[in-house]
């Protein structure tokens, strides 16, 4: 019976490998239970094993190809797809042809018609054995039957998706966009154009938001976008972060948060670095640059040619070699975001504003120790005519004669200082008599000489500040932020930072009798100018504002409807019973910080808000569960 098994099964493989159970001499692909002797393949010696299940193995993979495959989705498929509409198109072209030549040709295409059957019907034949070759060529490949285990298609079937997958541009190939004509370089996610063709990541874009626009998204796609966007995928991402060639056609802000997320655990890296650096990128966040050299930044302007808005953090390796780079390329940055880059000396910094200044509309600049001094402030108010945003923060040069030079910035909106030099209120006080009127955020952190003169400034000038964030000064008074926010003419402010701004006496630290800081009368005329579009609100170590003052912000009738994180730690008034009220009055509230209030101990937290300061068994932290 076994004998009759054996010669059935050899007669209906016809010419295929020998199966488990076969008894054969010179078998080549014997398996399990073969009894060969010169087997090539076969286990020498092999007696009567017992069958075994087939082990597939497997290359290395994405991450993002990992994910899309456990959702059925494949770049295969993909490709199969573009090929058979590519198909479609060349036989609608033919016959709209045939349909156009009209009947003046239609007794020539007689005669054509009987020579050429004869050849097209040779020919097609010849096709269709061409096609049944590469058929069973497949059908016996290792990739046939790794994805035989996994698929549900019929052989001929899986075959032909095989044929027809081989067929288009690879990945890694060179293609020209159907619509645009411009080359670029094929990935699994390019999509597909209305002709069959392929498209560059522009016109990709393009064509998915028409087709969002035509037509609901299917539930499938819906999904599919939601596990992109969960949390869980990019960690799975970071984990095999050195399988990952491409990150393909995300959006802008998922690239974003990629970086972020690679930042945070440290995987940015000259090998990392080109998943977010291609040659069509326009914005690039490098959140911490630490690991990456002075090759790799060159390498960036050697890619991204299109580059707009360039921010790179902890950038220590970001050179005058560097920035000479830059300057050799035609690339006009808009904006220009440099972090930690104390290496790159006040001569290239010059050169750059100067060559590529008239584009500029924002700089922003951190811990450059001893560059980017009054120098170079002069050299961006005589280059740089369209600046709006200039922001300069632990900075060891810049002194009050360049916060005066920052007056002549006339196009300036948005203006930051944290300087490490002594500076006056007369410098502020000019810049804002000169250019207040257009500013819409002002931040001048660490300024403890500075007085209600510059209050008086911005009372009189400006009319459009959204933001302002002055902090440790020690000679404003409680006057002088009761005058501010009396009859001001600007709109309510959405942002506001006015932490430790407060006398400061060691000998008598709860004395205050000039009402140095920001105090009760202040804080009351603050709430009632900017109360009601309010969202940020920063008075840490205030610690002059009086209970009743509290109380009376946060009565029973006051609401603060944008009101959503405050900021209130060290300020020793604050009760249970304030902190009660500030959760009744402000029903967006988010978070609240409370170090420092010694006054309060047991609180209940509406759910959806996290207190923080209250010491407690599970931490600093508390998570509202009340309703």
């Amino acid at each position: 019976m076994m004998a009759r098994a054996a010669r059935s099964n050899n007669q209906n493989a016809q010419g295929q490998s020998a199966q488990a159970g076969q008894n054969g001499q010179n078998g080549q692909n014997g398996q399990n239970g073969q009894n060969g002797q010169n087997g090539q393949n076969g286990q020498n010696g092999q007696t009567n094993q017992p069958n075994r299940q087939g082990r597939a193995v497997y290359g290395p993979q994405s991450a993002l190809t990992d994910f899309l495959a456990s959702h059925n989705i494949s770049a295969a498929q993909i490709r199969s797809d573009a090929e058979a509409r590519r198909r479609q198109a060349a036989r609608e072209d033919a016959a709209q042809d045939e349909n156009g030549n009209g009947e003046s040709s239609a007794a020539g295409a007689r005669s054509g018609r009987r020579s050429s059957r004869n050849d097209n019907d040779e020919a097609s034949l010849k096709r269709k054995r061409e096609e049944e070759k590469k058929l069973a060529k497949i059908k016996e490949s290792k990739a046939f039957k790794k994805r035989k285990q996994r698929s549900d298609l019929s052989d001929d079937e899986l075959a032909r998706a095989l044929m027809e997958s081989n067929s288009g541009p690879l990945p890694g190939q060179i293609e020209h966009c159907e619509i645009c004509e411009k080359r670029f370089t094929v990935t699994p996610y390019s999509a597909a154009g209305p002709n069959g063709g392929l498209l560059c990541p522009p016109c990709g874009r393009e064509i998915a938001k028409e087709r969002e626009g035509g037509q609901k998204r299917s539930r499938r796609s819906r999904q599919i976008r939601v596990l992109l966007e969960d949390v869980a995928q990019f960690k799975t991402l970071a984990k095999n972060v050195d399988l990952a060639d491409s990150l393909g056609d995300l959006p802008d802000h998922l690239i974003d948060k990629i970086a972020r997320m690679f930042s945070k655990r440290r995987l940015l890296k000259p090998e990392t670095l080109p998943l977010f650096v291609q040659p069509g990128t326009e914005d690039l966040h490098i959140y911490d640059g630490a690991k990456l050299g002075e090759q790799d930044y060159i390498s960036i302007f050697q890619t991204a040619s299109k580059l707009k808005n360039l921010k790179i953090r902890c950038g220590i390796q970001f050179k005058d070699e560097v920035m000479d780079y830059l300057l050799s390329r035609d690339i006009n940055l808009e904006t220009f975001y440099l972090h930690g880059a104390n290496l790159l000396s006040d001569e290239k910094w010059h050169k750059f504003i100067q060559e590529k200044g008239e584009k500029l509309k924002g700089i922003q600049v951190y811990y450059t120790d001893n560059h980017f001094g009054d120098e170079t402030i002069a050299t961006l108010r005589d280059h740089c005519p369209n600046l709006k945003r200039l922001k300069v923060e632990n900075n060891q040069k810049l002194t009050n004669d360049g916060v005066k030079t920052i007056a002549s910035l006339s196009a300036l909106e948005h203006l930051g200082l944290q300087l490490q030099h002594k500076t006056e209120s007369d410098a502020y006080i000019e810049v804002v008599s000169k250019i207040g009127a257009n500013l819409k955020t002002l931040s001048l952190k660490i300024v403890p000489e500075v007085d209600d003169g510059l209050l008086q400034a911005i009372h009189e000038h400006c009319r459009s500040l959204s933001k302002v964030r002055i902090t440790d000064s020690e000679f404003m008074t409680d006057q002088g932020f009761a005058d501010l926010f009396t009859k001001w003419a600007n709109p309510p402010l959405h942002f506001v930072d006015l932490q430790k701004c407060r006398q400061i006496d060691a000998s008598k630290p709860r004395e205050n009798p000039d009402s140095v800081g920001l105090c009760s009368e202040g804080f009351k005329a603050l709430m009632a100018h900017s109360g009601e579009k309010l969202q940020y609100l920063n008075i840490h170590a205030c610690r002059h504002i009086s209970r009743e003052a509290f109380e009376e912000v946060f009565s029973e009738d006051a609401r603060y409807p944008e009101l959503k994180e405050l900021e209130i730690s060290f300020c020793e008034e604050v009760t249970d019973f304030i902190l009660g009220s500030i959760f009744r009055s402000c029903p967006k509230i988010r978070e609240v910080n409370v170090f420092g209030c010694m006054k309060v101990k047991e609180v209940r937290v509406p759910r959806g808000v996290i207190l923080v300061g209250v010491p407690n068994a599970q931490g600093m932290v508390v998570e509202g569960s009340h309703d």
